[in-house]
């Protein structure tokens, strides 16, 4: 399959489902993401498990969908989690002004990405909630969640707490975790 250099909202719309689940587009240029490693994939699982059984009705919890911060220049992004509103039709575009929180988990080959590009895209689209998850020795002692809280006068995150061990938050909710059940 042919991609163009430059894609536009529209082109993306066409394009196979399979394509999209691969890729995400930064100012309509195609970043092609590979496949995560296991233990990052057992990560997001089971928080999403987590996620949605304490966030509520109103909101939703997905992983691996399309994210929709700009139209032009084209940016959509692929979260590893992203906590919405439940009321969105399922067929509509997600974007910032749905999420709630957005969860990335670091990889090796995703470091510049998730802990500087991302988060300013996610702040710049006024998202409330940051989360990054860093597993640097596939084990309880080197998990740690970084969560951030959107500053509406600078559109930028401040820290929230730094988590090693437990999570426990209250906001956006009420959530805690005991991080040896994500591994």
């Amino acid at each position: 399959m042919f991609l163009p250099e430059r894609l536009t909202a529209a082109a993306y719309e066409e394009l196979p489902e399979e394509v999209c689940r691969d890729i995400e587009v930064v100012d309509g240029a195609i970043v092609v993401n590979p496949a995560p490693r296991r233990p990052h994939q057992k990560i997001i699982r089971r928080l999403s498990y987590a996620l949605e059984a304490a966030c509520g009705p109103e909101l939703a919890v997905e992983f691996d969908v399309d994210l929709r911060l700009r139209d032009v220049p084209l940016l959509n992004r692929r979260p590893d989690l992203v906590i919405y509103e439940s009321s969105l039709d399922a067929d509509a575009v997600l974007r910032p002004e749905h999420c709630r929180l957005v969860v990335e988990v670091m990889s090796p080959g995703s470091v510049t990405a998730d802990q500087t590009d991302k988060p300013a895209e996610y702040a710049a689209a006024r998202i409330p909630y940051f989360w990054r998850v860093e597993n640097e020795t596939d084990d309880v002692r080197g998990l740690t969640v970084f969560c951030y809280q959107l500053d509406p006068t600078t559109r930028t995150y401040a820290s929230a707490g730094i988590h090693k061990r437990k999570l426990a938050v209250s906001e956006p909710f009420d959530f805690a975790l005991d991080l040896a059940e994500l591994l």
